[in-house]
C-alpha cells in the first residue's frame, strides 16, 4: 500500500536499495587501478593491523608480524588464484576442458576469482616458513592472525559488488541488489534484484570477528583452537551463502545429493576443524600454551649464559659457582687462630661467604 502512494521512480529507488555500481577503479597513466584489487588490498591492511595488535599482546617479537606476513601474503593470493581456477574452471579451459577457454586470464585477478580455501591453505603454508624463520609457533600466530583474516574477507567481499559477480538468485526482499544489464544472467529481465550474497558474508563475517575476539578474551583459546573457531565460524555461513549464487561452479555428487563445490568444501571444512577442535582440547586440557616461541628457541635462553637468571637450572649453577669461589677462599686464607676461626665457624653458618678474611686474599 505504501508503495501506491509514492511516485513509481521513487518507489522503485526504495525497493533497489543496492544500486549496481558506477565506478570500478581509475586510471593512472597507463595502469588501470581496479576497485576489485583495492578492496583486496584494503582487506590485508585491516588483517595486519588487528594481528599486530594482538601479536604483540600475546609477546610476539618485535617486527616478527612482517617476516611473516611477507611469505603468508603471496602464497596466500596464488593458493587463492589456484582454487578459483579449479573450483570454476570453463573460462579458463573451456565447457568440459575442450579448449575453448582463454588461459591467458588465470593471471588476471583483478577481474575477480579468489577461493578463499585455497588462500587459507597456502597462506598457512607461507605463514609456517614465516613463522620457523623468526623463531616462534605457528600456532600460535595463526590463533592471533584468525580475527584479522575474517575482517579481510569481510572487506574482500565487496570487490565482488564493484566486479558485479558471484551474487544470489532473483529476490524481491527490499535489500535487492540492482546489477548493470549486460550482467544480468540470461532469462531475467534488465530490471531483476538479486541476493546480494557480498553483504550477506560481509555482514556475517563481522559478527564473526566479534565473537572471535570475545571468546578469545574470555576463555584465551589456545594452541590453535580459536584458528579453528574461525573456520567453523566461516564456513558455517558459507554453507548457506554459497547455495544462494547463481554463478557457474562445478557440482559435486555426495550420497545422491548435487551441490556446489564450495559446499561440499565447507561443510568437510567444519567437520574437521570441528573434530579437531576438540581433539586439540582434550589433549592440551592442563598444557596451555603460554610461550609464542619455540621450544629452545626463546630470547631468555640465549641470554643465561652471560649472567641472566632465567630458570632454577642457571640460579643453581650461579649458587654453585659461588659456593666454591667460597671455598676456594677459605683455603687460601692464613692458619692463624685469630683468622681461622671466624672463618670456619662463618662457613659452616653461611654456606658461601668467609668472613675477616685478610684483604691480600680476597
Amino acid at each position: 500500500m505504501i508503495s501506491t502512494l509514492l511516485p513509481q521512480s521513487l518507489g522503485h529507488a526504495v525497493v533497489a536499495s543496492i544500486p549496481a555500481p558506477t565506478w570500478s577503479g581509475f586510471d593512472i597513466g597507463p595502469l588501470r587501478i581496479h576497485a576489485y584489487a583495492l578492496c583486496i588490498l584494503l582487506g590485508i591492511v585491516a588483517a595486519l593491523w588487528l594481528t599486530d595488535r594482538r601479536w604483540k599482546r600475546r609477546g610476539g617479537p618485535e617486527g616478527s608480524i612482517w617476516d611473516i606476513a611477507i611469505w603468508a601474503i603471496p602464497f596466500g593470493i596464488i593458493g587463492g588464484r589456484l582454487y578459483h581456477v579449479f573450483s570454476s574452471p570453463e573460462a579458463y579451459f573451456g565447457p568440459g576442458f575442450d579448449g575453448t577457454g582463454d588461459l591467458s586470464l588465470i593471471p588476471q585477478i583483478w577481474l575477480g576469482g579468489l577461493g578463499i580455501w585455497g588462500a587459507v591453505v597456502l597462506g598457512v603454508v607461507g605463514a609456517w616458513i614465516g613463522c620457523r624463520r623468526a623463531n616462534v609457533k605457528i600456532s600460535a600466530f595463526v590463533d592471533a592472525a584468525a580475527p584479522g583474516i575474517l575482517l579481510a574477507q569481510a572487506i574482500g567481499r565487496w570487490g565482488n559488488y564493484f566486479n558485479q559477480e558471484l551474487f544470489g538468485g532473483p529476490t524481491t526482499l527490499p535489500w535487492g541488489l540492482s546489477v548493470a544489464p549486460e550482467f544480468v544472467p540470461a532469462g531475467n529481465s534488465p530490471d531483476t534484484l538479486f541476493h546480494p550474497t557480498f553483504l550477506y558474508e560481509c555482514l556475517w563475517n563481522l559478527a564473526g570477528v566479534a565473537v572471535l575476539l570475545l571468546l578469545d578474551r574470555k576463555l584465551k583459546l589456545r594452541n590453535g583452537r580459536l584458528f579453528l573457531l574461525y573456520a567453523m565460524i566461516y564456513t558455517a555461513g558459507r554453507v548457506w551463502i554459497e547455495m544462494l549464487r547463481i554463478d557457474t561452479a562445478e557440482q559435486i555428487t555426495f550420497f545422491g545429493v548435487t551441490a556446489r563445490l564450495n559446499v561440499w568444501t565447507s561443510i568437510i571444512v567444519f567437520v574437521a576443524a570441528l573434530v579437531a577442535f576438540i581433539v586439540i582440547g582434550l589433549l592440551r586440557r592442563d598444557k596451555p600454551e603460554d610461550s609464542v616461541y619455540l621450544p629452545g628457541r626463546e630470547p631468555a635462553l640465549e641470554a643465561a649464559p652471560v649472567g641472566a637468571v632465567v630458570s632454577g637450572k642457571a640460579e643453581a649453577v650461579k649458587t654453585n659457582a659461588l659456593k666454591n669461589d667460597a671455598d676456594t677462599t677459605a683455603a687460601k686464607s692464613p692458619s692463624s687462630d685469630a683468622v681461622a676461626k671466624p672463618a670456619t665457624s662463618d662457613a659452616k653458618t653461611a654456606g658461601t661467604t668467609v668472613k675477616d678474611a685478610p684483604s691480600k686474599d680476597v
